[in-house]
């Protein structure tokens, strides 16, 4: 199986020996042959990802066939949920990833795939669960603290605007770019305006 050796590491040469010279035996040992070692330099809380992004898109080239890192933290240190995207992603490309320092996460192994990404899967709608729990906690608190929450409010000014072109016969699109607005809220505008009874020149569904 030709196998990429992925390694993250700070500017401590020491340790990208630490590493790598395990993970090129590990790989002997397994038979695995190795395609190529990509290499990102972390200092302090910067890290160049690089190489990380070089590999992943050699992997949608099938230049390899699976990831061999030290452990799963040095390929993804975005979260549980970030982490089990990119698992699925490189597992529906056909690429696998095998830990060093964590032999249950092979995904080599098509069984031992089918219950790990089943068992992150379910950490990670958990992740998710906690976040939106805390979304909702925080927008409590500031609704009792009297803030407004929401889109501000389009200015009367520029309500007025886009009424004043709209009967001037311009497009949607044309108001928009004068007023430096989406025509999405172009669209909005008009059509508060036309539901509290004021007459607009032009229908809004013409405009191209």
């Amino acid at each position: 199986m030709k196998t990429a050796i992925y390694v993250r590491v700070s500017t401590d040469k020491q340790e990208v020996e630490n590493q790598l010279q395990p993970l090129l035996d590990f790989a002997n040992k397994r038979g695995l042959e190795v395609y190529k070692i990509y290499k990102d330099i972390a200092t302090g809380k910067s890290s160049n990802r690089e190489e990380f992004n070089i590999m992943i898109s050699e992997a949608h080239q099938k230049k390899f066939d699976a990831i061999l890192v030290w452990s799963l933290d040095r390929l993804s240190r975005e979260g549980m949920v970030k982490t089990v995207y990119l698992l699925e992603h490189l597992s529906n490309i056909g690429v696998n990833v095998i830990s060093y320092t964590e032999p249950y996460l092979d995904t080599s192994n098509e069984l031992a795939r089918n219950i790990l990404l089943a068992v992150v899967s379910t950490l990670a709608k958990a992740e998710r669960e906690r976040i939106s729990e805390r979304t909702k906690a925080g927008l409590e608190r500031l609704k009792k603290q009297g803030k407004k929450l929401g889109r501000p409010p389009i200015p009367e000014n520029t309500r007025e605007e886009i009424v004043k072109l709209r009967k001037e016969k311009l497009s949607l699109r044309e108001i928009g770019e004068t007023l430096g607005v989406s025509h999405t809220l172009v669209s909005q505008v008009l059509n508060g305006v036309n539901k509290r009874g004021v007459k607009n020149s032009i229908s809004v569904s013409s405009a191209k």
